[in-house]
């Protein structure tokens, strides 16, 4: 791996990347059970290129923003290489956006480019001041309205390569507030090396390991570990044009995944899916593999032993290609109870904690020695201290580090707010225990205090009611939601979105209620919401709480509130 302490942009380090690992694999596309692409990284090279030399010849020039606003697939990476080689500043956006609000974060943004795909810009096309437009995989009769096909935007002769300074600006990723107020996060080249040079040390890459990109690039998470750091490690990244369990599967067996990142909603989903195979074995076999089971369990108790649970299991471990070596998970809570299913099963899974504010992660599980009931340690050069904490030990968390961004774009006032003396004031609550593992207790704005002085975490009730027969759910402050200027009578209320067809019954009720009172008193929730449409959720599947509560609150409250 190249030691990305020593280089001063990202462009550097992905150049030398590409000139070490010449023969290696880089790429391969992949759509349902068809590979559409294979790339060595001199073949990668010789891709983004041309490309960065039209740029030049079309007045591209260090500093200047370039958007991409794609799904995961190689002209992806391609494109991005050529706007870092170019010394520009990279605008990823989430296509899953509406288009007024890619418009919205184009021109917050001041973006002077954007690369795109066909179908987004059929949705996106209108009047504009982007200088240059780039539409891949656009029929050859299409009207492109002043964008011009990406294929053919091709540049004669070698480009020049801009050098850039740590502390230059290499992305702009917006973490939130679209329709509100636009929270773009200026992130340095610093940022980003520092953050792989950490992740490194906890994650191996190599050339010959496998990482399977299903997360969209957009995502901070994504684009460091689908992208940077397997680059810079001469390793091989997978995309996956789908989310159908069916062509995952497949994606692990075809092409020897060794790492995935998910999100816990995806995670929680696969075990549902391992515990109905199970469930569906014939008895006798169901009580070799619960054996088994236990067996690995207890002879890999202090520390997974990958090896030994591939020889113990080795069926279960064959259907994840074989050559698994760990699931990457973050961006939300994730239940310790789904965290010990995969590690009984020998496969170690590396939950972490991060915010785009910090880069990809502030602490991780290392899979070598995880523990299910925290988030991990600090990761190595990253400093974390809990702010004015409770006789608990909770309160807010703290963050300073080289990967936490420069700020907001545009947005001093918040920045200021959100960086105070260095530190990245997180919003989140927590605590450090005597080994130094940081664990979670939830938002600092959804807590609640009751009148008896007791804290209440929305995310730690929600575990309580995992596993409802409904589509999605949500534990709010009742005023929360619908304000009152009042600490006194503060309710908690579970707010539900059925599954297509169903109604809230009277089975529905008891099961909540007996959920319900196995939680201490001054945790109950007072009563139920039922929502009609898809909780909106960002691109990492967390629920945007903010903007569902914002959705809730224009429901008569009185009438909306249902009792247990």
């Amino acid at each position: 791996m190249l030691d990305l302490t020593k280089y001063q942009s990202i462009g550097a380090a992905l150049n030398d990347a590409l000139a070490q690992f010449t023969n290696e694999i880089c790429l391969i596309e992949a759509d349902r059970d068809r590979e559409k692409e294979r790339l060595t990284y001199r073949e990668f090279k010789g891709r983004a290129y041309p490309l960065a030399k039209a740029l030049q010849d079309a007045g591209f020039q260090a500093g200047d923003r370039a958007a991409i606003i794609m799904t995961n697939q190689s002209k992806w990476l391609i494109s991005a290489y050529a706007i870092l080689y170019c010394g520009g500043v990279l605008v990823p956006l989430d296509y899953k956006l509406t288009p007024d609000e890619l418009w919205q974060l184009l021109k917050h943004s001041s973006a002077s480019s954007l690369i795109t795909e066909y179908p987004i810009w059929r949705q996106l096309a209108a009047a504009t001041n982007l200088k240059t437009i780039l539409v891949t995989e656009s029929p050859s009769n299409a009207a492109l309205e002043g964008a011009q096909r990406w294929e053919n935007f091709s540049g004669q002769g070698q480009p020049v390569f801009v050098p850039r300074q740590r502390n230059d600006i290499a992305s702009i990723v917006y973490s939130s507030g679209t329709g509100g107020r636009p929270k773009g996060c200026m992130t340095t080249h610093e940022n980003y090396l520092e953050q792989g040079h950490a992740i490194s040390q906890v994650i191996a890459f190599e050339p010959g390991i496998r990482y399977l990109s299903i997360l969209p690039t957009n995502h901070v998470v994504d684009f460091m570990m689908g992208f940077l750091l397997p680059f810079t490690c001469g390793a091989t990244v997978v995309h996956l044009r789908t989310l159908r369990p069916e062509f995952v599967r497949d994606a692990f067996t075809r092409y020897k995944i060794s790492y995935m990142m998910l999100v816990p909603l995806i995670l929680k989903n696969l075990q549902k899916g391992l515990e109905a195979k199970f469930a569906a074995l014939p008895k006798g076999k169901r009580a070799a593999l619960d054996a088994l089971i236990r067996i690995n369990r207890a002879l890999t108790r202090d520390r997974p032993r990958v090896w030994l649970s591939r020889k113990l299991l080795g069926q279960v471990h064959s259907a994840f290609g074989g050559r698994l070596r760990a699931f990457g998970v973050g961006s939300a809570f994730i239940e310790p109870a789904t965290l010990q299913f995969f590690l009984d099963l020998g496969i170690p899974v590396a939950n972490s904690y991060g915010l785009t504010e910090a880069g990809t992660a502030v602490s991780v599980n290392d899979p070598r020695s995880p523990r299910t009931d925290t988030v991990g340690k600090p990761l190595p050069g990253t400093e974390v201290r809990i702010v004015n904490p409770g006789a608990d030990g909770i309160g807010e968390v703290a963050v300073r580090s080289k990967t936490v961004m420069s700020g907001y774009l545009k947005d001093p006032e918040l920045t200021a707010e959100t960086i105070v003396d260095g530190w990245l004031m997180t919003g989140d609550l927590g605590k450090l225990d005597p080994a130094g593992h940081l664990q979670l207790f939830g938002r600092k704005k959804n807590m609640i205090v009751t009148a008896e002085g007791k804290n209440i975490y929305p995310e730690d009730i929600e575990t309580v009611f995992e596993g409802l027969p409904v589509k999605e759910f949500c534990v709010f402050a009742a005023n929360y939601i619908w304000p009152r200027r009042s600490m006194a009578d503060e309710q908690l209320v579970l707010a539900l979105h059925l599954e297509p067809g169903w109604r809230y019954s009277e089975d529905l009720r008891r099961e909540i209620t007996a959920r319900n009172n196995r939680l201490l008193n001054y945790k109950r929730i007072h009563g139920v919401v039922i929502f009609d449409e898809d909780f909106p959720r960002t691109a990492s599947l967390k629920i945007k709480r903010n903007a569902l509560a914002e959705r809730l609150a224009l429901l008569d409250r009185t009438a909306a509130i249902l009792p247990l």
